[in-house]
């Protein structure tokens, strides 16, 4: 058994995430069959736009329930995560004997799984890398239709807006393979570093009262400011920059393509700018504590500076940010567009 019981993940994540909207067999199935003609459909718009394209052997886009979503997710935290984790452990020079690896292990499990539960029921779609497997863009039916009903915005409509979104995050990582490998070498490298010794636990214990509204105020990056020493933050804004762009660039895309394909488009933009911004205080708490008010940041910054760029050099000025590593943004480039540009293109 590993350090963390990644099965017992997937079994707490099944219990604990909510059913979706109650649907008969024959409308499940037509859901699930508009969903694949509307991933298929923006495959053309989402290239031509972009102009990127996806090679014809990539795999079609799997459309999925929640505890699909979950097993999938598991299998790829596992899979990203070991290697960081076995690394810590050599790093650490102390082995936990068997029964602690059990105990820990089902505890790390239960909290893996319970904040996989809590992410099954907002999640659209999700491009996912599988650093061991098959990289596939996954869309969550139940949580289209929910979302459509919701906002009460026209169903064909939306599943094309969203899957113009998700068809960009595709396009972005199978028209540039280098990319994948890259971000998982990234997060492993950050997982490794972010992971705090015996002298930095008790510094963080003694500290957590005080710091408790911080790691709750608007703007913050949410747990990861207890752990992180600035230079870890500054690697971690450096992945939040790759992460801003990917984000932004499939808002840009999105829009570009939307309104010649989309008759709603405007109504869904203004309806699902809402949503983001919306949900209950308990909501929104939870939300900043484990730094997802920062993921919706990324995509109004990364949006900003797609655009910044594009005006200065066009789409194809843009692309030369595939070309390799040091031709992604830094951190403090997403603010300001023209440094990369002046960076890049000099």
């Amino acid at each position: 058994m590993g350090y963390v019981d990644w099965e017992f993940a997937k079994t707490t994540g099944r219990t604990l995430v909510p059913a979706g909207p109650v649907v008969s067999p024959a409308e499940a199935r037509a859901e699930v069959e508009a969903i694949r003609g509307a991933a298929r459909a923006a495959r053309g718009p989402v290239a031509d736009t972009a102009r990127l394209h996806t090679p014809p052997d990539a795999p079609d886009a799997l459309v999925v329930d929640r505890a699909t979503w979950i097993a999938v997710n598991v299998d790829s935290m596992s899979a990203l995560l070991d290697p960081a984790v076995d690394a810590i452990v050599e790093k650490r020079g102390v082995v936990p004997g068997a029964a602690a690896q059990v105990v820990g292990g089902k505890v790390t499990g239960a909290e893996a799984g319970a904040l996989l539960a809590f992410m099954a029921s907002k999640v659209l779609g999700q491009y996912d890398i599988a650093p061991d497997g098959t990289p596939s863009l996954l869309l969550v039916a139940p949580n289209l239709m929910a979302t459509a009903r919701e906002l009460d915005v026209d169903p064909a409509d939306f599943r094309a807006w969203v899957c113009m979104h998700e068809e960009t995050h595709r396009v972005q990582f199978t028209a540039n393979p280098w990319l994948r490998e890259h971000l998982i070498g990234q997060v492993r490298h950050l997982a490794i570093d972010l992971a705090p010794d015996q002298e930095r636990i008790q510094e963080i214990a003694s500290r957590v009262t005080e710091r408790l509204p911080e790691l709750f105020s608007e703007g913050g990056t949410g747990i990861t400011e207890l752990f992180a020493t600035p230079e870890q933050r500054e690697q971690l804004a450096r992945v939040t920059a790759v992460m801003s762009l990917l984000e932004g660039h499939a808002d840009v895309v999105m829009d570009d393509v939307g309104p010649a394909h989309i008759p709603s488009v405007a109504d869904i933009r203004r309806k699902f700018g809402e949503r983001r911004r919306g949900g209950g205080a308990p909501d929104r708490l939870l939300r900043r504590l484990l730094g997802l008010e920062a993921k919706m940041r990324q995509y109004k910054d990364g949006a900003a500076f797609v655009r910044g760029v594009q005006a200065e050099v066009g789409v194809d000025g843009f692309n030369a940010v595939w070309t390799s590593p040091e031709t992604l943004p830094l951190p403090q480039e997403i603010a300001d567009p023209t440094a990369w540009v002046r960076r890049v293109h000099a």
